[in-house]
């Protein structure tokens, strides 16, 4: 039987006592880094005498040998006692996971998943957005225009849309939000649970003003669901990159957006 086992974001005191009992038994442990996962059982033992079998094998799983792994599997491989874990949350959400419960479902084998810690959730209801339906876009490319439109899809969704971004980045997504939508409120975290969990809300701009610089730590964004935007091949980004007035900038990208002609044409020249 597989069982996927969330891990604490941050706070070590999140874990379940179920997660508990499925780390403790478990006779192969898939991780994402195995590292880990022998630190946090070591912790866990200490602070709360699980004593993990002895003979428990170690198995690094991570994306970049996921597919190679999967595909050198047989079923029989699951009459053990597996769990898999990553690094730090709920495994498949950004992380490996899915394509071992994709495989158990093709192949007739068992599975659970148990719920637990996940920086999604928690920085969706931290938000204060009182939009209740949500999508989660991951981490967006790192540039090119697969980045703008995975952006364009974020901000123009009709959805609160949350997003992961690392430090180094992070400077850039805010300046990009500043550029297409100045006055969309925003919420971030970082370090979720842990001892300097930091909670920040604003337009992009405000946002870039409080942190002055200080961007370390791993980073969810939050954005306030607008009106979703008209279906078009070419973005906002596109628009501001061909030689035009920006009178004709700003109807273009009113057309796309909906936004108001005269007020995108103010927005336009303050860039």
């Amino acid at each position: 039987m597989l069982t996927l086992v969330p891990t604490p974001i941050g706070n070590i005191g999140d874990i379940s006592l179920r997660a508990m009992d499925a780390l403790r038994d478990a006779e192969i442990l898939l991780c994402e880094d195995t590292r880990v996962t022998k630190k946090l059982l070591h912790i866990l033992n200490e602070r709360y005498d699980i004593q993990p079998q002895q003979t428990q094998d170690f198995i690094s799983l991570h994306s970049h040998n996921e597919n190679d792994f999967i595909q050198k599997l047989t079923p029989d491989f699951f009459a053990k006692n597996i769990v898999y874990v990553s690094d730090a949350g709920m495994p498949g959400i950004s992380d490996p996971g899915q394509s071992l419960v994709r495989y158990c479902i093709d192949n007739n084998v068992a599975y659970d998943v148990l719920p637990g810690a996940n920086a999604v959730l928690t920085a969706f209801v931290a938000s204060g957005f009182v939009e209740t339906q949500m999508l989660f876009f991951g981490f967006l490319d790192h540039k090119g225009t697969s980045r703008q439109a995975g952006l364009q899809k974020a901000l123009y969704s009709g959805y609160t849309t949350i997003l992961y971004e690392s430090p180094h980045r992070l400077e850039k997504l805010l300046e990009e939000i500043t550029i297409l939508e100045p006055k969309r409120e925003l919420f971030m975290a970082k370090e979720l649970t842990k001892k300097f969990q930091r909670y920040v809300h604003g337009t992009s701009q405000e946002i870039l003003a409080k942190l002055d610089t200080n961007y370390r730590g791993e980073w969810v964004v939050v954005i306030k669901a607008a009106e979703a935007q008209n279906e078009s091949a070419i973005s906002q980004q596109d628009i501001l990159a061909l030689d035009l007035p920006t009178k004709v900038q700003a109807k273009l990208i009113s057309k796309i957006t909906g936004e108001n002609t005269k007020e995108c044409y103010k927005r336009l020249l303050a860039l």
